[in-house]
């Protein structure tokens, strides 16, 4: 995902990139969204026959791998790494195996490339995007998750979800880790003083922004010098406006950019591009903030902050909690307003794809896809979970569960990150291909034809067809 960027939830701040929120971030934050708990890390002692059920009750079935040494990759740094050790711990409990974290650098596929090359991948890696499982299979890197794990997956998770892990028809990412990236945050007084509440639809969103920018205060903040963020707001606008099914034809470039509903989607956002008065800075200055920036400005600077509202998901918490602001408090947020008729959920997530045809390997897809590991991610917080079986009581606060809870119920009408599905080329580097062209779209909203032209020359270039 890039969530921080993990997607990007790992970018950034990209799941890639962008990282999900803090514990301590998360654990102040109050949300007007809807929504899942866990107890600490629930080591177990590992059985002494050849397999050890959970605890919890869930049926995972591990097997037993004394002395065996597995090797785990992801891009995941800090706290998000020192989270999700504490569940590779449960797993060393659990089968007696040996897991090693390996620190990756992003994008992860590079690396993993090098690892390959030099003949030492790791057993599992942890893939950001729908786009890097995709060339994982196709440059035969990849192994097909087993019997085990789909039948983790197929008791645990939404239809969505298994489908992302796919290719061709064949199941190979786990999705251990999620972001909801369909959220607005903003600054409470700046809300209070212009004399409005958080908006459900476009439509009130606009003329929300209309009236902060009376009381003397212009209304949104977008990072827009991060290519990422404008890609996310078109596919939460298109999402919600065109519907599933053409978001999953345009993520697939089954339909071109050229399509209606793209200018559609684009005439729409120009509704707010188009009014340089409603964006801090104008275009231009938008163009020169980068995401973290975009964030902070919002809730710096006492009644009189650069911006009333910033759009991002969940991750803009760690920004905030980099301010004065107090989430909860000083800083709220609403899901993004409704454009057609359901209000959008796009989200990002990091998927567990084995590398290697081991016991092992396979062994780790079966925990990370069961309640029981899940549980113990919920309860150190920061982590959101797309295994609908987890009890929203393993998350630590009301919050985070809510977050939780507006995925879950999503169900199969939730859509991971377009961009993060597409190849790199298109959807994923800096000043190229849609970020680029987005970008242009930002500082020309006007344009849409145009915009519309140049998305569909590089989608066919980067999709080979």
């Amino acid at each position: 995902m890039r969530s921080t960027r993990t997607s990007r939830t790992t970018r950034t701040a990209g799941t890639t990139g962008r990282t999900l929120l803090s514990a301590a971030a998360i654990g102040a934050l109050a949300l007007g969204a809807t929504a899942c708990s866990s107890d600490g890390d629930g080591k177990s002692t590992p059985s002494t026959g050849t397999t050890t059920s959970a605890s919890s009750g869930s049926g995972v079935q591990l097997p037993k791998l004394t002395g065996e040494k597995i090797e785990v990759a992801a891009v995941w740094t800090g706290a998000e790494q020192a989270n999700f050790v504490k569940v590779l711990k449960e797993f060393e409990s659990r089968t007696g195996a040996t897991v090693t974290f390996v620190p990756a650098q992003d994008p992860i596929v590079n690396f993993l490339g090098t690892k390959i090359a030099g003949g030492s991948p790791p057993d599992v890696a942890l893939l950001p995007q729908v786009g890097a499982i995709q060339q994982a299979v196709a440059k035969k890197w990849a192994k097909p998750a087993g019997p085990e794990a789909k039948a983790q997956l197929a008791a645990n998770y939404a239809k969505v979800w298994q489908d992302l892990g796919a290719v061709d028809g064949t199941q190979y990412g786990v999705y251990f880790k999620a972001a909801n990236k369909s959220l607005v945050w903003y600054n409470t007084k700046v809300f209070q003083n212009a004399g409005v509440t958080a908006p459900a639809t476009w439509k009130d969103f606009l003329a929300a922004a209309d009236t902060i920018s009376a009381s003397g205060v212009t209304p949104v903040s977008v990072g827009g010098a991060d290519g990422w963020t404008l890609t996310d707001w078109f596919e939460n606008v298109y999402l919600s406006q065109a519907g599933p099914d053409k978001y999953d034809q345009l993520a697939k470039h089954a339909i071109k950019w050229t399509d209606p509903s793209v200018k559609d989607a684009l005439t729409t956002l120009a509704q707010l591009f188009g009014k340089p008065n409603l964006i801090a800075g104008g275009a231009n200055g938008a163009l020169q903030t980068e995401f973290p920036a975009s964030v902070t400005q919002t809730f710096t600077g006492g009644d009189q902050p650069k911006a009333g509202m910033v759009f991002e998901g969940d991750f803009a918490a760690v920004n905030i909690a980099e301010t004065s602001a107090k989430l909860g408090t000083d800083a709220k947020a609403f899901p993004f307003p409704a454009v057609g008729d359901k209000a959008p959920v796009v989200t990002g997530g990091d998927a567990a794809v084995a590398l290697k045809d081991t016991k092992g390997a396979q062994a780790l897809l079966t925990w990370l896809a069961s309640t029981d590991a899940a549980k113990i991610a919920a309860g150190s917080g920061g982590f959101i979970s797309p295994n609908k079986a987890l009890d929203a009581a393993a998350y630590p606060n009301d919050v985070q569960r809510d977050i939780a809870k507006a995925l879950i119920a999503a169900g199969d009408n939730v859509r991971f990150d377009m961009s993060d599905q597409a190849p790199q080329s298109f959807g994923g580097t800096p000043g190229k291909g849609e970020w680029k062209d987005l970008q242009d779209f930002l500082k020309n909203p006007s344009d849409v034809a145009g915009t519309q032209s140049r998305l569909e020359a590089d989608a066919a270039a980067a999709f080979k067809n």
